[in-house]
């Protein structure tokens, strides 16, 4: 009898555990499709961002086309400009005598101050915004 009891309580721990396992396995399962479902939210997002990316760079593509065309017309550089142009500029200024080499040595930042000064402009012997604002009108016409 008391092997009986011992055996049925065997059972209803393994039937139990069974189960147990059961419901384990179901919920590892919901889980599993819970991550899936996130993942697939996620690549869909990331889909919307690529996107978005490839217009903003074709949008800079285009922008940067048309910058580039403008400063072609000016003969400007983009943004800064180059040291053959402002030893071109000062030398069509009459500030600068020496040859349109692309170096910034000493004539050409004592030519720097010199148009700065004439100019009333800072005398750092920089070109910055101010002073190529009117030094580029200088880039193409020679002063005479």
């Amino acid at each position: 009898m008391v092997r009986r009891a011992l055996l049925s309580v065997l059972a209803v721990v393994f039937v139990s555990s069974l189960s147990g396992c059961a419901t384990t396995r179901k919920n590892n399962e919901l889980e599993i499709q819970g991550l899936r479902n996130q993942v697939s939210a996620l690549e869909s997002q990331l889909a919307v961002k690529d996107e978005e990316i490839n217009s903003l760079r074709e949008s800079a593509i285009k922008s940067s086309e048309i910058l580039d065309k403008a400063a072609q017309k000016t003969g400007e550089a983009k943004r800064h400009p180059s040291a053959k142009q402002i030893q071109t500029a000062l030398k069509n200024a009459g500030y600068y005598q020496g040859a349109v080499d692309g170096k910034i040595g000493k004539g050409t930042r004592e030519a720097i101050k010199a148009f700065q000064k004439a100019n009333n402009l800072p005398t750092d012997g920089k070109v910055g915004k101010k002073t190529w604002a009117v030094l580029k009108n200088s880039l193409e016409e020679k002063v005479k």
